[in-house]
């Protein structure tokens, strides 16, 4: 394992946060469900959003495991990396649950299922009620149900660190990275991806923690590949290897699963064939991108740059705070009765004015920086 820090983890860091704010603005135009939706929605929306569909959280996670093989190489036992994680991930989930996220779904319940109380009432009576309304849970973590998995796994990797004795985690890492040499970055994870999708074919993601097992299998798989980058990094020259075939292989399978798309937009349901078709096409196509912009990483953005550091520290931040903007300010777009492009524009400008001024804010501000998942000075 090195110490020498890969820039070009940090840039795909960042710029996956920033594609996963984009699409969460996106969710305002499709015809999917969402906490708060156009009057008109854009049939056509969900071509450019499913390309992403497959690979983005899975990328947040991969990116993640990495930076808490490292985080953990730097602070050198289990105990120590349990209490660091669990502060800076636990601290800002309690803070945006209590105070962040309630606007969402009093937006959700007043739009869509005839709430009649003002946010106030809401938040005061109702969202602390440990309960279901038309079938939204309260409290909620929305979604920042990333965190809560985030943590999750990083606390199952500190219980395997502490029980399994440190020469028998090197021969494993040792076989996995094996396994995984060559060609075998690519085709492993993929088929192990399959394999979960072909034993669960019926399960749809929850969030919800408890109820979400064929998830969490997908998204460990990504978490211990990273993990294994950071531990065992002789493994990027597998990406290196084979990450232009990947980006090949992740643009061809992308033609059947907007095909499905196209052909059958909306709620309109697909025949079973073109369902199976379409879940496989997006576990190959899901995974090969992420090779490829591994590889990408790997190949053009090893390298440092002056506001580098600000924006990795930046993305958290900006996540916690993201989603709130978009949804309180969509409404307020769905109630004025604004048409779609000057709502994408004015949605980008909100969102990044907001998520901006609640970094910078927070972190001048010492007893606010944990609050927004930053260390204090």
């Amino acid at each position: 394992m090195t110490t020498q820090r890969h820039y070009g983890m940090d840039w795909l860091r960042i710029g996956a946060f920033a594609l996963l704010i984009l699409y969460h603005i996106g969710m305002y135009f499709v015809p999917w469900g969402w906490h708060v939706k156009i009057a008109e929605p854009l049939d056509w929306v969900a071509i450019p959003m499913l390309a992403t569909n497959g690979w983005r959280l899975a990328l947040l996670f991969l990116v993640s495991g990495y930076a808490s093989a490292a985080l953990f190489a730097k602070l050198g036992g289990s105990g120590a990396f349990a209490r660091s994680r669990s502060a800076r991930l636990l601290v800002p989930l309690l803070f945006a649950v209590v105070f962040i996220i309630p606007p969402q779904p009093w937006i959700d319940l007043a739009g869509q299922h005839g709430y009649r109380h003002g946010f106030l009432h809401f938040w005061l009576h109702d969202y602390f009620g440990f309960q279901f309304i038309d079938g939204i849970a309260l409290p909620t973590w929305q979604h920042l149900w990333f965190v809560v998995y985030l943590w999750v796994y990083t606390m199952l990797a500190a219980l395997v660190i502490a029980v399994i004795p440190g020469d028998v985690r090197a021969r494993m890492s040792d076989g996995a990275a094996r396994l995984l040499r060559g060609w075998g970055f690519i085709i492993v994870p993929m088929l192990l991806w399959i394999a979960i999708y072909a034993a669960f074919p019926d399960h749809d993601e929850t969030h919800a923690l408890f109820d979400d097992g064929p998830s969490h299998l997908h998204y460990l798989v990504a978490f211990t590949v990273g993990w294994l980058l950071r531990v065992r990094p002789i493994l990027f020259e597998a990406v290196a290897h084979g990450w232009k075939v990947a980006a090949a292989l992740a643009m061809l399978a992308f033609l059947p699963i907007a095909s499905v798309e196209w052909t059958w937009p909306g709620d309109m349901r697909a025949p079973g064939w073109a369902i199976l078709i379409y879940h496989l096409a997006r576990q190959v196509q899901g995974w090969a991108t992420i090779v490829a912009l591994v590889g990408i990483a790997d190949a053009y953005w090893n390298r440092d740059h002056p506001k580098r550091a600000m924006l990795a520290e930046a993305v958290f931040p900006f996540y916690i705070i993201h989603q709130t903007i978009i949804v309180v300010v969509g409404w307020y777009l769905l109630q004025a009765g604004v048409t779609a492009l000057p709502s994408f524009l004015i949605l980008i400008a909100a969102t990044t004015l907001g998520c901006w001024l609640f970094y910078w804010i927070g972190r001048n501000i010492d007893w606010l920086r944990p609050l927004i998942g930053l260390q204090r000075k």
